[in-house]
């Protein structure tokens, strides 16, 4: 990666500051903004098969909308956390600690097909 999180949380912020949106990105705003573009990644995906959603990134058009979308999702996501204090790797950290914990990984065998088991 070119940039830390850190970097990009102060050029957005510095981007938001120069054109006076500070006061514009609230938490509530921030949250809504992230959904709206959550929602516009999904749509490029909507009525895609699995077999051509696999295949979204070879195409040069789908592919930079797909990374033009993510990159909305990103940068809500980054100042939102910057907003409330949160670091988000931390906080990325931490949950996938939880879920360890909560769902542990079990590996059972195949079934055996000569005993019936299935």
């Amino acid at each position: 990666m070119s940039e830390d999180l850190h970097a990009l949380q102060r050029r957005l912020a510095e981007f938001a500051a120069a054109r006076d949106w500070q006061q514009y990105h609230t938490p509530k705003n921030l949250a809504a903004a992230l959904s709206v573009e959550a929602a516009e990644l999904v749509e490029i995906f909507q009525w895609l098969t699995p077999e051509e959603s696999a295949k979204v990134m070879s195409d040069p058009k789908s592919a930079g909308r797909v990374a033009d979308e993510v990159a909305d999702v990103l940068a809500y996501l980054l100042q939102f956390c910057q907003a409330l204090g949160i670091d988000p790797l931390t906080a990325l950290a931490a949950k996938i600690e939880r879920n360890e914990t909560r769902f542990p990984a079990v590996r059972q065998a195949p079934p055996d097909r000569r005993r019936g088991d299935e």
